[in-house]
C-alpha cells in the first residue's frame, strides 16, 4: 500500500512548484516534505520528482499525480455515500483542470462559477494555448482539460466541443494607415501584429492560409484576451479575436476585418482522465452542453 501523505506531499510538489510552496499548502515544515519525498521514491525506487525552478515530475511522479487526483475524487464519492466515515467535515476535494486563456474569458468561467458553486470542489485553473494544454493532462498535473488536440493522451476520454470562430481585426485608424494598399505579404510584413505569447500561432497561420506563403509578422506579446483587446481597439497592432469576445466592437465600428469572410475555426475538445467520479462526470457535462452553445458546432 502506498503512504498517502507521501503521494500528497509529491502531487503539492509538482502543482506548486518547490518544496516550500508544498509544505506551505500541507501545513508541514520543508524538511517533512523531502522526508517524505525520499521515502517514497525509495520505496518505488525511481526518482519521482526534478529538481529545479520549478519542480517537475518524472513518468513516473506524473502517474503518481494521476493516481493521487483520483483518489481524491472517489474519496468524495465515498464521503458523500458514507459520511459517517468523513472525518473533514466534508471538506471540499479539488479539480485541477487546464483551459485556453479565450475559452477562459470567454464561455467556460460562467460554466466553473456556476459549477463550483453547486459542487464541493475546489477547480485549480491553469491556463496556456489549446495547443499545448494536452500536455498539462498527459503529464498528469491536471485531470481535465480543454485543448486543441483530438487525440486523448492514454488513459483518458475525449470529446469534441466545437469550435471557437477568430476573427482578424484592427481599429479602423490603424487599418488606414498600414492597409491602405491591401492586406497581403507585404503589408503584413511591416504592420504590427498582436500575439498572446510565444505559443500563440493564430496570427501566423492566418497570414499563410491568405498569402499562401510564410510571412514574418512583426509583433507586441499581450498575455491576456481583454488587454487583447484593448491593444487592438487603441490601434497597437492588428490579430486574430474570439468572435464572441469583439462583437459589440464590430458592431460599433471600433474594430473592423482585415478581410472580410476570413475567420478562423479552431476545434476543441474536452479531455478528462477516466476516473468513476460523479463530480468529473459532471463537470463534463456542463462543459459539453455550454459548449454547444457558445461554440461553432460543424458536426
Amino acid at each position: 500500500m502506498f503512504d498517502y501523505e507521501s503521494l500528497f506531499a509529491l502531487a503539492a510538489i509538482i502543482r506548486e512548484g518547490s518544496f516550500e510552496r508544498a509544505a506551505r499548502t500541507l501545513n508541514v515544515t520543508p524538511s517533512a516534505v523531502s522526508q517524505r519525498i525520499r521515502l517514497l521514491e525509495e520505496r518505488v525506487g525511481t526518482p519521482l520528482v526534478v529538481r529545479g525552478q520549478p519542480c517537475h515530475a518524472t513518468e513516473m511522479g506524473r502517474r503518481l499525480c494521476q493516481h493521487v487526483d483520483r483518489v481524491r475524487l472517489l474519496e468524495r464519492e465515498l464521503h458523500d455515500a458514507l459520511p459517517t466515515l468523513a472525518t473533514d467535515g466534508g471538506a471540499r476535494v479539488e479539480m485541477p483542470i487546464a483551459v485556453n486563456a479565450d475559452s477562459l474569458a470567454t464561455w467556460f468561467a460562467p460554466v466553473a462559477a456556476t459549477f463550483a458553486a453547486e459542487s464541493p470542489v475546489l477547480l485549480n485553473v491553469a491556463l496556456d494555448d489549446q495547443d499545448h494544454t494536452a500536455e498539462w493532462l498527459r503529464s498528469g498535473v491536471v485531470i481535465a482539460a480543454v485543448t486543441g488536440s483530438s487525440r486523448p493522451p492514454a488513459g483518458c476520454n475525449s470529446r469534441a466541443l466545437g469550435a471557437m470562430r477568430y476573427l482578424a481585426v484592427a481599429s479602423p485608424a490603424y487599418v488606414a494607415r498600414y492597409f491602405s494598399a491591401g492586406v497581403g505579404a507585404g503589408t503584413l510584413a511591416r504592420a504590427p501584429s498582436l500575439v498572446f505569447n510565444t505559443k500563440d500561432e493564430l496570427q501566423a497561420r492566418w497570414a499563410y492560409r491568405l498569402c499562401h506563403q510564410h510571412v514574418e509578422l512583426p509583433r507586441h506579446t499581450f498575455p491576456s484576451p481583454h488587454a487583447f483587446v484593448t491593444a487592438a481597439l487603441a490601434g497597437m497592432g492588428w490579430g486574430l479575436h474570439p468572435q464572441s469576445l469583439i462583437t459589440p466592437y464590430l458592431a460599433a465600428g471600433d474594430l473592423v476585418e482585415l478581410v472580410p469572410d476570413s475567420h478562423s475555426d479552431v476545434p476543441l475538445f474536452w479531455q478528462h482522465a477516466r476516473a468513476s467520479s460523479s463530480l468529473l462526470e459532471g463537470l463534463s457535462r456542463v462543459v459539453i452542453d455550454a459548449a454547444k452553445v457558445a461554440l461553432v458546432q460543424t458536426g
